[in-house]
């Protein structure tokens, strides 16, 4: 496998002269602080920590150490270091929860800063009644349920997406595929009437009638005609994971490919109303040049690889900014891909480029990264149904 080569900020090889107005380069976050190691003398080790999980795919920390770990057939299950995995869900909603295709299932969970207090957490899934994806909040002492919002998703299995993050700005913030299918046939990517291709941030801390939520004024559709105002970033295909770097409160994106690229995005926390391209785009390239926009602004990704010769679908994950491994990795987001295991780091340098390099193989399945409440990563995989704690060396120097 070759080694990816440092990426710009926007990366736009377009295949058609036609198209070559279609791209514009816009600033993302914020300059990073400087490294002390190289990514090419970076290397991630995986150190299995727990096993029987079912289909885990997602990771969230509690404020007292636990990991919380999202199965998809419905339920959660609670990790700590001292007593290892519970036995017992904290919470199972399997008797709500769709499984009929792969990726349909319990999807994602975010825990708010005021979990201490609220005992509250909010959960992403596939709706048995009717398919939709679906976010809700829940009390774990009584497994009471709230839905917040909803989107059809019926027309075809795949690209649900379902990561649920908090900002640093306090908002919760869910993504969605663009309703599967191949190619986007739905035409969700660049539709702004439709939650799907998306990712979206709103206020769950208060309610704005009709909604069970309200919608930030700072978003950047509020007011648009013909756009929901729930949008934050648009023109994605199956942003399965998302995360915010702790330090600035960027926001990193696996966007999963249509079978050409597998895409990381990068945008300041402030950015919102940014166009990924999708499905003019896929990775640095035109994909269909029959729906772009030449008066539309779309942003390329700030890493890709080859989908089908490097992997198969990224798997996001996050900036690492814990203590242990500050001198080595410190701003070093890192992903992988379910196919192939390979780890990808990315940095941004100080003068807005990127720098990109495998640093390891982790298990293959490999379906989501996680950080715990100081900052530390963790991993687990789809099939195995293990939970890993990741490390970090240094090959040389």
């Amino acid at each position: 496998m070759s080694r990816p080569a440092l990426r710009r900020a926007l990366s736009c090889v377009l295949p058609v002269a036609t198209a070559a107005t279609l791209c514009s380069v816009i600033p993302s976050a914020s300059a990073a602080q400087p490294r002390e190691v190289p990514l090419n003398e970076l290397k991630v080790v995986n150190t299995e920590i727990a096993a029987g999980l079912s289909r885990p795919n997602s990771i969230a920390p509690l404020p007292d150490g636990r990991l919380l770990i999202t199965e998809k057939r419905g339920t959660i299950r609670a990790f700590d270091r001292r007593t290892g995995l519970a036995v017992k869900p904290v919470l199972d909603i399997q008797d709500r929860v769709s499984e009929t295709e792969n990726e349909r299932g319990l999807l994602g969970l975010a825990v708010p800063a005021d979990y201490a207090r609220s005992r509250t957490i909010y959960v992403a899934y596939t709706r048995k009644s009717d398919e939709a994806v679906t976010l809700s909040r829940f009390r774990l002492a009584t497994g009471k349920e709230e839905v917040l919002l909803t989107q059809q998703h019926t027309e075809f299995g795949n690209h649900n997406g379902g990561n649920v993050a908090f900002g640093k700005d306090g908002y919760l913030y869910l993504g969605i595929g663009d309703g599967g299918g191949g190619g986007d046939p739905l035409n969700s990517g660049q539709n702004k009437n439709t939650l799907l291709g998306k990712i979206l941030r709103i206020d769950v801390n208060r309610a704005c009638n009709p909604l069970a939520y309200c919608i930030p004024r700072d978003n950047p559709f509020v007011g648009v005609a013909g756009a929901r105002a729930e949008i934050w970033a648009w023109g994605l295909r199956n942003p399965w994971k998302f995360s915010f770097d702790q330090a600035d409160g960027s926001l990193w994106i696996g966007d999963v490919g249509q079978g050409r690229f597998e895409e990381v995005d990068h945008i300041g926390a402030r950015q919102g109303g940014v166009n990924f391209g999708w499905p003019c785009m896929e990775g640095p390239n035109v994909f269909d040049e029959t729906r772009c926009d030449p008066n539309t602004r779309y942003t390329g990704p700030v890493f890709n690889y080859l989908s089908g010769t490097e992997g198969c679908a990224v798997i996001g994950g996050h900036v690492y900014r814990g203590e242990r491994f500050a001198s080595l990795a410190r701003g070093t987001y890192l992903a992988t891909d379910y196919c192939s295991g390979t780890a990808f780091a990315v940095r941004k340098n100080r003068d807005g480029t990127y720098a990109s390099a495998p640093i390891g193989t982790l298990p293959m399945d490999s379906n989501a990264i996680g950080v715990d409440n100081k900052g530390e990563l963790f991993l687990v995989d789809d099939f195995a149904g293990k939970l890993y704690a990741l490390t970090f060396q240094r090959t040389r120097g």
